[in-house]
């Protein structure tokens, strides 16, 4: 008994390092049954070779824009411009803040990030810093979401899409927002939205390894979308 224990421990810590070093990654698996996929990038990545990373397997590319009211991401202009000469579907996301107005926060982006021919802005809504111990109530949250998304869908034509991880979703984002589309992250399980919603893009893993980049993060961030690539482009339309 003691010998087939330690047989089972030692096969558990190999798989663990093989999970751990994205190796074997289980949201690969059942996200093997959606055909339309793409990337999520920011300045970790470095300089990016947009054609290389293009012609991987890869129909979409969400690029991080801006980070509350006054930082912008060192390689959103090298990196929009870059993917725009691909064949990629591209959109640009705002990281926001806990701390600073909606409405601020969404002048930031419109000065940052153009306006058409693009998916629709992301809004990434997650802990970061002391809010992970000490989170904001949802009235708060609501108070700086609701205008950030209200002035962002007046300027850019189409309601924002809602990154957000699952604690995030269920603190602030379930059973509310029924406009926007729904980007989830469940890097092991397929995601089950907690208020029943379908969700469009499902972040289903953070240790990916393609060629193209040469940042200080050897991972890349891969999603998969929830319909065709014709509804894919159905969403740049409506923008």
């Amino acid at each position: 008994m003691l010998i087939v224990s330690a047989g089972v421990l030692a096969v558990l810590a190999v798989l663990a390092g093989l999970i751990w070093s994205g190796v074997i990654w289980p949201g690969r698996i059942f996200a093997a049954g959606h055909d339309v996929r793409g990337v999520d990038v920011s300045s970790y990545q470095g300089d990016i070779d947009w054609p290389v990373l293009a012609d991987q397997d890869i129909d979409f590319a969400y690029i991080k824009a801006t980070e509350g009211s006054s930082s912008i991401d060192s390689r959103f202009e090298a990196n929009w411009a870059g993917a725009s000469q691909t064949d990629l579907l591209i959109g640009a996301y705002h990281f926001m803040s806990f701390e600073t107005p909606g409405a601020t926060q969404a002048q930031h982006v419109i000065d940052t990030v153009p306006k058409g021919g693009g998916l629709p802005i992301a809004v990434d809504v997650e802990f970061y810093g002391g809010f992970f111990q000490n989170p904001p109530t949802r009235d708060e949250v609501d108070a700086i979401l609701g205008p950030l998304l209200e002035r962002l869908e007046q300027h850019y034509g189409s309601a924002p899409v809602i990154y957000a991880t699952p604690e995030a979703y269920g603190r602030y984002i379930s059973g509310a927002y029924a406009d926007s589309p729904i980007w989830i992250r469940s890097v092991v399980l397929p995601p089950a939205l907690d208020d029943g919603r379908d969700w469009t893009i499902w972040q289903y893993s953070h240790r990916d390894r393609l060629a193209g980049y040469d940042g200080d993060e050897e991972y890349i961030d891969m999603n998969a979308f929830a319909g065709s690539l014709d509804d894919l482009r159905g969403l740049v339309e409506g923008r």
